[in-house]
């Protein structure tokens, strides 16, 4: 799920409006905090699968689910739905969750609920995905926690409730969600269905950005630059900004190119602070400042710049080919 780069609660939500509703179904892993199995040949359907031995996996599930093994229903569930090591079949992999789901699989009720919001295996059924979201997340599910907070804050199949939804956001925050953290975080931040704190959104928001979110990445370090709910820090704020225009956000790479311009947290270098203009500006963030600035720079700079990002901005169209 994208949460849009926003600060004001408002924006948050409206870009909740406008995305999907759920999170993507992902391969049913061990719990990490289960208790060790005992069955001796318990790792060999989760480690064929994890290697792409999807044929071993299936047959190892095939052979445990004759013990209504629940893992070994969810695992069958799994490989029918993705088409892995058999033909793809979304009626079969709905009845294997089922199946699972009748034990209290977690898993497979996260599975069935995406299965019932995406209309796959039979129509739509928006309100019986909310029930297994629900389901699964008072068995421990993060990302079906997450999920139904998400249904919460938009008031799809549920009333709107922004301090369920909370509830929730920290539920899956506990368990390492970076969405979640960042989602909780925003409330915090706005004081939206929890107290305003800013010192909790900024530590969440440091979380998410050290687990990998984007945004949370480009939030955390405009905090870091400004001081703000954070101790100021205009060099790690750099850094941060730096790695996040790597992977592609404008508004970092906006940030950045106005850090490179003005010598704040790293040392200037303006035929570096023109390129990440120019690729900002590719991405929608445009800034008459750094027109200006790019205008002004000597031909030999402006033409470093644009070589450069011309050839990031190819690199990137190459990748989502």
């Amino acid at each position: 799920m994208t949460i849009a780069r926003r600060i004001a609660f408002g924006a948050l939500l409206a870009a909740l409006l406008a995305a999907p509703a759920v999170a993507q179904t992902k391969p049913p892993q061990p719990a990490p905090n289960a208790s060790p199995v005992a069955d001796p040949n318990a790792d060999i359907m989760f480690g064929a699968f994890q290697r792409g031995n999807y044929l071993t996996a299936f047959n190892e599930a095939t052979r445990r689910a004759q013990q209504n093994d629940p893992k070994a229903l969810t695992m069958l569930g799994e490989l029918y739905a993705q088409g892995l090591g058999v033909g793809r079949d979304d009626g079969k992999a709905a009845q294997w969750y089922k199946m699972a789901a009748a034990q209290n699989d977690r898993d497979a009720m996260f599975a069935l609920a995406m299965f019932n919001f995406e209309g796959r295996a039979g129509q739509r059924d928006r309100a019986e995905g909310a029930r297994l979201l629900d389901n699964a997340a008072k068995l421990g599910h993060a990302v079906a926690a997450y999920d139904l907070g998400l249904l919460y804050l938009q008031g799809q199949q549920v009333p709107q409730d922004f301090k369920r939804a909370a509830e929730l956001f920290l539920q899956a925050s506990e368990a390492g969600n970076a969405e979640a953290q960042y989602a909780l975080a925003t409330m915090y931040k706005e004081g939206r269905g929890v107290p305003q704190d800013k010192s909790k959104a900024m530590r969440l928001m440091g979380f998410a950005s050290v687990a990998g979110n984007l945004d949370s990445m480009v939030e955390y370090a405009i905090a870091q630059f400004n001081g703000d709910g954070v101790a100021k820090d205009e060099a790690a704020a750099a850094r941060l900004f730096l790695i996040a225009a790597r992977r592609g956000n404008p508004v970092a790479q906006n940030r950045l190119s106005r850090i490179l311009m003005a010598g704040r947290g790293m040392a200037a270098d303006p035929a570096e602070a023109v390129k990440w203009h120019l690729i900002a500006k590719a991405g929608g963030a445009s800034d008459p400042d750094l027109d200006l600035y790019a205008n002004n720079q000597p031909a030999s700079v402006q033409t470093t710049a644009k070589t450069a990002a011309n050839k990031w901005l190819s690199g990137q169209a190459a990748l989502q080919q």
